[in-house]
This record gives structure tokens, C-alpha cells and sequence, in this order.
């Protein structure tokens, strides 16, 4: 019964050895995932943030567009005033000369 209790606990021995050995390369591999786990995380938000900034350009650029033909409409515009004052008194003396009875 002694042979058969020191056999029980060699074996006991060895499950526990098995174990811990086991749980010490569990533990080393613990680094590695998280470091790949963290790098992994790391790409996916810079693949996030390029696809967020790409949309900002995107929606940006209609906007830019706007501001052009913002500016090219002043332009229009102040060409517009420019011609209008220009062929005003022009006009204005035209009328007083048809009122006058003179052509």
C-alpha cells in the first residue's frame, strides 16, 4: 500500500509539474498577445482615421468649390455694378437730352 501511495503522489507530482509548466508558457505567450493584439488595434484606428479624414477632404472639396463660385459671383457682380454706374449717367443724359426735345 506504501508502493501504491508514493506511486499516487509521483503522479500527483507530475500533473503539477505539467501544470506549471504549462502555465509558464502561457504566461510568456501573454506579452506576445497583447502586443500583437495592441498592435492590431493600433493599424485598425489608422485605417479608421485615414478613412475619416479622407471623408473630410471629400466633403471638404464641394465646400472649396462653393467658395469659388462664391468668388467668381462677386466678381460677376461687382462688373455688373462696375457697368451699371458706368452706363448710368450716360443714361441719365440721354433722358434729359430726349426731355429737352434734343437727340
Amino acid at each position: 500500500m506504501n508502493e501504491k501511495r508514493i506511486k499516487q503522489v509521483l503522479d500527483v507530482e507530475k500533473k503539477a509539474e505539467a501544470i506549471y509548466e504549462a502555465a509558464i508558457k502561457e504566461a510568456a505567450q501573454i506579452p506576445l498577445q497583447a502586443e500583437v493584439e495592441a498592435q492590431t488595434l493600433i493599424e485598425n484606428s489608422r485605417a479608421k482615421a485615414k478613412d475619416e479624414a479622407q471623408k473630410m477632404i471629400a466633403g471638404a472639396q464641394p465646400a472649396e468649390e462653393n467658395r469659388r463660385i462664391l468668388v467668381q459671383s462677386d466678381e460677376k457682380i461687382q462688373q455688373m455694378d462696375a457697368l451699371t454706374k458706368a452706363n448710368f449717367s450716360r443714361a441719365v443724359t440721354y433722358i434729359l437730352y430726349r426731355v429737352a426735345g434734343k437727340e
